[in-house]
């Protein structure tokens, strides 16, 4: 567990100089030309209004965490960078990149799929986070707490909280509109993204073991991992009567061995986005890909969660909130290969669309 992995300085400071890093800083200047040789570079490749259309809200985003966001994030120490932050990030740019190579293989231009990317990106961190916050709605607003108080703490995404099967319905209708707008194929937009979005999140979970959460159940095995006081499983443990609440400051335990839950997910992931890569060379219609990925990922995230410990049961079943999700995910995927079986033989997606399959 690893929550915060450095801080960033404020102030940049060499000697008897001193410069303001955040707000109106150096990083808003290198911004601003980062920003401009951007659109200069993509205007000389297609044209300046098409460069704009692309990179307007990347800028737009990262401008404004520059000036407003950063600086409220500094705690006297500086901007943390939180573990489960950094990984969201490099799982961002990590299934960015994946999709980008795959694009190319259909015809699909790296800045469409750059676009699509920071849009399915954004929309699913807001449908995750809206998830978790009304799942465990009772964490973010307890009593006695005002609706302004708690919006800090619903914002605070790096210090971790999101909930997979939130993103899902959220990126789908960002990536539906997206191919809408833009006239595209949604099935071979699905099937271009789908191993990135699992080598993300296979990334994310990783995040999730730096962060404490996600965690599962007490077992004795080699690899199990224990966790350090004050985190999610220790405070779970502590109030199920398993550890001894401590005493004094220098007197808690860690908590007992559990399952790396977040770990087995992350391998999970891994090798579902191998099998969805060596599936692409035999799909005989857009969007088999992504039925493969709808199909297998909620079964393995059944039998994930019955080794976590951390959501109880919903709607009066056995089963985690996750789990009935799964369920009803294996019958839209099921509704899909149903559809996909009635439509005709396409290029494979590992081909060029100019190119005989």
């Amino acid at each position: 567990m690893l929550t915060t992995l450095f801080h960033i300085p404020a102030r940049l400071t060499i000697g008897s100089f001193s410069l303001p890093l955040f707000g109106w800083g150096l990083l808003l200047a290198v911004w601003a030309v980062v920003g401009l040789t951007a659109v200069v570079l993509t205007a000389r490749r297609q044209n300046l209004q098409s460069a704009i259309a692309a990179l307007a809200a990347p800028l737009a985003i990262s401008g404004g965490l520059i000036f407003w966001g950063l600086p409220a994030l500094d705690d006297g120490q500086g901007v943390p960078i939180r573990g489960y932050g950094a990984m969201l990030l490099i799982a961002a740019a990590s299934g960015t990149w994946l999709s980008i190579v795959r694009g190319r293989r259909v015809g699909i231009d790296a800045d469409t799929i750059m676009a699509l990317g920071l849009e399915v990106f954004v929309a699913g961190l807001i449908g995750a986070r809206i998830f978790y916050v009304v799942e465990y709605h009772q964490q973010f607003f307890p009593p006695g707490r005002s609706l302004i108080e708690s919006i800090p703490a619903v914002l605070n995404i790096a210090a971790g909280g999101l909930v997979v099967f939130g993103a899902l319905p959220a990126a789908a209708l960002a990536a539906w509109w997206f191919a809408r707008r833009r006239q595209l194929s949604l099935m071979r937009l699905a099937d271009c993204i789908a191993p990135g979005l699992l080598v993300g999140l296979a990334l994310g979970r990783v995040g999730c073991f730096l962060n404490g959460c996600c965690y599962g159940g007490i077992c004795d095995l080699p690899w199990a991992v224990q966790f350090p006081p004050g985190s999610p499983p220790w405070f779970d443990q502590v109030s199920r009567g398993l550890l001894p609440a401590p005493t004094a400051p220098d007197s808690a335990l860690p908590s007992l061995p559990v399952h790396p839950a977040q770990l087995y997910a992350a391998l999970d992931a891994a090798i579902l986005a191998g099998l969805a890569i060596a599936w692409t060379p035999f799909a005989r219609r857009e969007g088999e890909v992504f039925a493969v990925v709808l199909t297998l990922h909620p079964i393995s995230r059944i039998l994930l969660e019955a080794i976590r410990v951390d959501e109880p049961p919903a709607l009066g079943t056995p089963l985690s909130i996750s789990q009935l999700i799964s369920l009803v995910m294996l019958v839209v995927a099921g509704i899909l290969w149903w559809w996909l079986a009635s439509q005709p033989v396409q290029p494979r997606i590992g081909t060029s669309k100019d190119t005989p399959a």
